[in-house]
């Protein structure tokens, strides 16, 4: 009797630690879920901010485009563009260089006009300047381009 009675108790004790080694199991499973659902949550949260920061930069480039021109109209502005330059790169929204003279590159430059026969292409003037925010190229800036 006090043998059946053992073999009772170890049964039950195999029993209890089994379903001791699930409820564990299935609470580091819990766990593990709960941990990359929060960190898709955060990875979420982190796109749409920039995206509602990639929106508001598309809606400056009409204005940033309306005060390169008076910038180039007005000698009395021309102060304004250190300015206004500081606080692009601030945003970490640069302007894409596209000064006369400079090699013509089809990544960063948009060729809307080209002049002349030859292999060598630099930019003769810049119509429209182009952007990169963030590393990566926003819009590229609008030239007219010069072949010799």
């Amino acid at each position: 009797m006090k043998g059946e009675k053992v073999k009772a108790q170890e049964k039950a004790k195999q029993k209890d630690e089994t379903q001791i080694a699930e409820l564990v199991g299935d609470l580091q499973r819990t766990r593990a879920d709960f941990e990359n659902f929060r960190k898709q949550v955060d990875l979420q949260k982190e796109n749409e901010k920039k995206a509602a920061k990639l929106a508001t930069v598309y809606k400056l480039l009409p204005l940033l485009d309306d005060i390169d021109r008076a910038i180039a109209s007005y000698d009395e502005l021309k102060p304004l563009e250190k300015s206004l330059d500081k606080t692009l790169k601030d945003l970490e929204l640069v302007k894409i260089v596209s000064d006369e003279g400079i090699e013509f590159n089809p990544d960063l430059h948009d060729a809307v006009m080209v002049e002349g026969d030859g292999e060598k292409e630099v930019v003769a003037e810049t119509l429209r300047s182009g952007y990169v925010y963030g590393g990566e190229i926003l819009r590229p800036a609008m030239v007219k381009v010069k072949k010799f």
